[in-house]
């Protein structure tokens, strides 16, 4: 969205609201959306190293970097916290922004920034209307919503309550990171974010599996203690015994209308074979399982494979895989005007592969490490995981 920035009589000047990003699924840092195809994040020095010496051949493979973007926090009278962004010479264009994502906006703080457990209450004048006339897969996501934390939770048995259709996940890190923002920060100071492609912009009804990879988390920089947190974490998952753990779901339900969604905390407690049938849950529409998908997600898979095999020094830690496609069936007559199929067009389910979150990659020659711990070869971790998701994949598609 594109408005005044509320700065006061005669300081007005072009800015962008931003919005929590309604189809984060996974992850611990807030992912806002600046406009339909542009999603952008509080910029980390190594993530914006690793963006701007990319490999060439990693490029389809991770989304496109679109820049750095000021960003400061407004709080109005009434005690609503928002982030404007400040666009400046070569920043895109936000014309054509999604009017839906603008509701997200009027969220009101019911609890003081330093709660943790506070209830977010949403103001939603005229939501039914403006979710309808913009994108169905928006129009899924709850307006007339009370959000606790613990709610994201699931209960003894492992489930989430069924009446949720929107993924809270995306809410959850935006809260706290504006409770974050407004207790640290004051309201005229500017942060940079990194601006990146939206990678589900091009979906009905993006379906979406998170994956962190590999068989370490831990950035070479971390303190004794978040090692000790991190290598935990991965031997108490299936980070350790597949080199892959799910970090969040969301896959749309035909037989309900509704997203079946699944955060971090479920992952975690995964054992291998519940890996294996989460994998397959987030195949099936609620009628029946999308065998077509398969093909196409394990060919894109080992092409990341093959890319990956050949990064001599990079290690991946903490980055997560989604693999992302359109639980709206589209015949293939009906397809011509999909910019994806159009450009992918052996790749008729229209899935994606997406690497994400580089805030702890290194490699040999990152500028915002001069001195990086230096390895060898490939990431052998992040291989292993790759092995065995595709092995998994494979074994679903014969049946076992």
């Amino acid at each position: 969205m594109v408005g005044q920035s509320p700065l006061g009589p005669g300081e007005g000047r072009a800015a962008v609201l931003l919005q929590p990003f309604v189809h984060q699924v996974g992850g611990h840092t807030s992912m806002l959306s600046y406009d339909e195809h542009t999603v952008c994040k509080p910029l980390v020095s190594q993530e914006l190293s690793f963006y701007e010496s990319l490999p060439l051949a990693m490029r389809q493979f991770t989304p496109q970097y679109k820049g750095i973007v000021s960003v400061h926090l407004k709080k109005d009278s009434l005690g609503n916290l928002t982030l404007l962004a400040s666009p400046g010479l070569g920043q895109p264009d936000s014309a054509g922004t999604d009017p839906a994502v603008t509701l997200w906006h009027k969220c009101k703080w019911a609890a003081s920034a330093s709660s943790e457990h506070g209830l977010v209450k949403w103001s939603h004048t005229q939501v039914t209307k403006t979710f309808k006339d913009s994108c169905p897969g928006k129009m899924l996501l709850r307006t007339d919503l009370q959000y606790h934390t613990d709610s994201l939770l699931e209960d003894a048995n492992g489930n989430q309550p069924e009446r949720k259709s929107y993924n809270p996940w995306g809410l959850h890190c935006h809260r706290q990171h504006l409770n974050r923002m407004s207790s640290k920060h004051n309201e005229n100071k500017l942060h940079q974010f990194l601006l990146l492609e939206n990678v589900v912009s091009k979906y009905s009804y993006p379906c979406i599996l998170d994956l962190k990879m590999g068989t370490r988390q831990h950035g070479d920089d971390a303190s004794e203690e978040k090692k000790a947190r991190h290598i935990k974490k991965c031997e108490q998952s299936t980070s350790a015994s597949l080199g892959v753990r799910i970090c969040g779901m969301q896959v749309y339900q035909a037989d309900t209308g509704h997203f079946l969604c699944k955060d971090k905390y479920f992952g975690r407690k995964l054992s291998p074979e519940g890996f294996r049938q989460t994998l397959r849950q987030f195949l099936c529409n609620g009628n029946q399982l999308r065998m077509e998908l398969l093909e196409p997600i394990v060919l894109r898979l080992k092409a990341l494979l093959s890319v990956i095999r050949k990064q001599s020094s990079y290690r991946f830690y903490s980055s997560s895989l989604l693999i992302i496609y359109d639980g709206q069936e589209h015949k293939e007559s009906a397809d011509h005007h999909l910019p994806f199929a159009k450009t992918h067009s052996t790749n008729p389910s229209r899935v994606d592969v997406r690497m994400i979150d580089f805030a702890h990659t290194t490699f040999k020659g990152s500028k915002s490490n001069p001195n990086p711990t230096l390895h060898d070869g490939p990431d052998h971790g992040y291989i292993f995981g790759l092995e065995n998701l595709i092995k998994i994949l494979q074994n679903l598609s014969e049946g076992k």
